[in-house]
């Protein structure tokens, strides 16, 4: 698209409203709040990036755009909300690729769910578009935007990935900035990058937002490790067994190995913990009580204000101490597949946000995306590519060691160039 609008073949404002006619036409509920005028004042440039001219919607929970700040889907933060007058460093950066801003698209509430009501799936609308970057899935999966961008605390990347037939990197810690105004509130478990319909757009896109020289650790590709967590149904082990043998077919060598249980039950331990304790300290400054929130974010927010500093300390530590046993687990291999979803697309409405039980609502985001909490904590980079078949493409994952971001992404670009193309339900708005 941006090679279309350097070349004339299509205008920056042709395609901003196209992309604006398909978000009201072809919604399903993807965007919270559409901004016109923005997007159409940004689209006369001036333009210059790799993805210039292209419109571009952020996410309701992370870094926040000039006068687009997002309000993590809360009606409490909503009624507060003052726009910031200036970019987050990482849309300054997502700006300066020539990215055009026109809205913010649906999370779950504080992104405390892998739903993201009333927000459905663009290939089938009983079925959710995942989260909590969901209303980011099912904007690029519906063509509204061909990017968008998306945040990942505990999957929030990988399962609407897996979710919509599309790919999503959930980055190294520390390789793409989250402030100042995240301020890393997230002790380092979050990260922050985009969804699109490539792997060429996501490296594109890694390119132009990371930290000097990130992600530039690198691997030899010669070796890699299949694992399937226990749950996984039939159709779900067999898209990353099917991925495992494609890159045999490359000439890697392929092992089987098991799926570190253990290490994935400390890593749900520390999200929970961590995003439970941010919770507290975030409505506390904010003055926001537990009564202007749903009933489940009232009950995190319970949990984590109980919190002690020593169980808050405890999880830090468990973060540095699983970065290195992932470190050593990985030996042998230079990158692990894995499914991400246990049983498929969750249905709309998976997630009960009137509940209070803390401990099943995280339960359940552990049975629906098994050990996706694994590489937040542990911080490694993990990326999704969709295996085409009939229906929704299977999303698998291929996850590498910390910093290895570059040769993993060079790696999902081999597996997904042999992978039949995928036949998404709508094209994208203004695509000549």
């Amino acid at each position: 698209m941006a090679g279309a609008i350097a070349s004339g073949a299509v205008s920056a404002s042709g395609v901003m409203e196209a992309a604006l006619e398909a978000a009201a036409a072809r919604g399903f509920g993807a965007i919270c709040r559409l901004e016109p005028g923005m997007g159409r004042a940004g689209a006369l440039g001036p333009l210059s990036g790799p993805f210039a001219g292209v419109p571009f919607l952020g996410k309701d929970l992370g870094s926040g755009a000039a006068g687009l700040s997002p309000v993590a889907g809360s009606a409490a933060l909503a009624r507060r909300r003052v726009d910031q007058g200036a970019d987050s460093d990482l849309f300054a950066r997502f700006r300066a690729a020539g990215l055009v801003p026109l809205g913010l698209t649906t999370v779950p509430e504080f992104g405390l769910a892998l739903t993201s009501d009333p927000c459905v799936n663009p290939w089938d609308g009983a079925l959710s578009s995942g989260g909590s970057s969901g209303g980011a899935a099912a904007a690029v999966a519906a063509g509204i935007v061909a990017i968008a961008h998306a945040t990942d605390a505990a999957g929030s990347i990988r399962v609407p990935a897996a979710c919509c037939g599309l790919v999503g990197l959930k980055p190294s810690r520390g390789a793409v900035p989250m402030g100042p105004d995240q301020g890393n509130w997230l002790m380092g478990l979050a990260s922050e990058l985009v969804l699109a319909r490539s792997v060429r757009d996501v490296v594109t896109a890694f390119d132009a937002v990371a930290e000097d020289g990130a992600g530039g650790r690198g691997f030899a590709a010669g070796r890699v490790g299949v694992m399937v967590p226990e749950g996984c149904d039939a159709v779900q082990a067999e898209g990353a067994r099917a991925v495992a043998r494609l890159a045999e077919g490359l000439g890697l060598a392929v092992e089987e190995r098991a799926f570190p249980a253990v290490m994935a039950a400390r890593a749900g331990v520390v999200a929970r913990r961590v995003l439970t304790a941010s919770l507290a300290e975030w409505m506390g400054f904010l003055g926001v009580s537990g009564e202007e929130l749903t009933p489940i974010a009232a009950a995190v927010l319970e949990e984590g204000r109980a919190m002690g500093a020593a169980d808050l300390f405890a999880a830090s530590r468990e973060m540095a101490v699983l970065t290195a046993e992932w470190e050593g687990w990985m030996a042998g291999v230079d990158a692990v597949i894995s499914p991400v979803l246990a049983r498929g697309v969750p249905e709309v409405g998976a997630f009960d946000m009137t509940a209070r039980d803390v401990a099943a609502h995280f339960a359940q985001m552990g049975k629906v995306a098994p050990g996706a909490a694994l590489a937040n904590a542990a911080g490694y980079p993990a990326l999704v590519i969709p295996l085409a078949g009939g229906g929704i493409p299977v999303g698998v994952q291929i996850a590498g060691r910390v910093g290895c971001d570059r040769a993993l992404l060079a790696l999902g670009a081999r597996l997904a160039a042999a992978l039949p193309p995928v036949a998404y339900p709508f094209d994208i708005a203004g695509h000549p």
